[in-house]
């Protein structure tokens, strides 16, 4: 099979292109190299992908329609993981033209793009950010999410509501799955995992956000790729999926089990709760591992034990 991964050279797209690679499927890899954090960060993820022939990379930009009918014309393309998005919740609320011109316009012309070369079959990287406070937990699927409370979170409404009418008119098999907290190996840095790893190694002060009592439902990146493997399988009609470990760590535990594994303790600088931020995200997976056999295996200890390996290995590189 021919898979094309938007963002292939990010966090998740280049486990998912290492992946299925491994499975002997035929890699189109896309990826703008945007700078929203250093590019040699994904030059170091694109590394090892790009030594198998499988893996054909194109530095392009979804948004832009001509480099894609180019990319459909060339590549025989069966399934597409569309990944590539303008990331984080933060950051959304000070640019919010130009997240909905990647987040939405952009997967606007992918899909058109699908249209137009008869690709039909799509998995689309939504959030648990479309939640927003929800007040029941754990979330379902077929709970209400109208009110999200990031735009960020309201660019990934957008795209499954897309996806939503692309199946609708034109007989698309798209399932939308909602990623919970991601993180592991190539983890971005921005993220709080990493960001908090690195400033513990350093001895600087970390920003600790409310009272420590935020939950997360973090889940391991190798969960998250079994639950895209598992999606692709079964991939049929338009249908939504959680993706999580369904457990919920809070901020506190979460700072002492990065500090257990550096092996240094955290300066905490304490700070209000930050706009656009949620209380909490709980995943229900049920429907996710009784329709498409998804079986999230990693506790948070050995998948924070696994970040800190890889950046201890790496970060000579990262951090030049």
């Amino acid at each position: 099979m021919n898979i094309l991964i938007t963002g292939a050279a990010g966090f998740i797209g280049s486990h998912a292109s290492e992946y299925f690679l491994s499975k002997g499927n035929t890699v189109v890899g896309l990826d703008n190299l945007d700078d929203f954090y250093p590019i040699h960060f994904k030059e170091l993820n694109l590394a090892g992908l790009k030594q198998n022939p499988r893996f054909h990379f194109y530095q392009a930009d979804i948004r832009d329609e001509k480099r894609l009918d180019e990319i459909f014309s060339k590549e025989d393309i069966h399934l597409v993981l569309h990944l590539a998005a303008k990331a984080g919740v933060r950051p959304s609320i000070e640019n919010i033209t130009a997240y909905y011109d990647v987040n939405v316009n952009g997967s606007i012309s992918l899909l058109e793009a699908m249209r137009k070369h008869d690709v039909r079959k799509l998995l689309f990287a939504s959030s648990s950010s479309v939640y927003g406070n929800n007040p029941k937990v754990p979330f379902s699927e077929s709970d209400r999410v109208d009110d999200p409370i990031s735009p960020y979170a309201s660019t990934k409404k957008s795209g499954e509501l897309l996806c939503h009418v692309y199946t609708h008119l034109y007989g698309f098999d798209i399932t939308c799955l909602r990623f919970f907290t991601v993180f592991g190996p190539r983890q971005r840095p921005d993220l709080a995992i990493h960001k908090f790893t690195r400033l513990i190694d350093l001895g600087e002060s970390i920003p600790f956000f409310g009272d420590g009592n935020t939950a997360r439902d973090y889940t391991y990146i190798d969960d998250i790729v079994n639950g895209i493997s598992c999606a692709a399988n079964n991939i049929s009609g338009y249908k939504i999926f959680n993706l999580g470990e369904s457990r919920t760590i809070t901020l506190q535990h979460l700072v002492e089990t990065i500090e257990k594994a550096v092996g240094k303790p955290a300066i905490l600088s304490r700070l209000p709760m930050q706009q656009g931020d949620v209380n909490i995200t709980f995943a229900d997976t049920r429907k996710a591992r009784a329709e498409i056999g998804y079986n999230p295996q990693f506790d948070l200890e050995t998948g924070i034990n696994n970040f800190v390996q890889w950046y201890q290995d790496k970060k000579s590189f990262l951090y030049k």
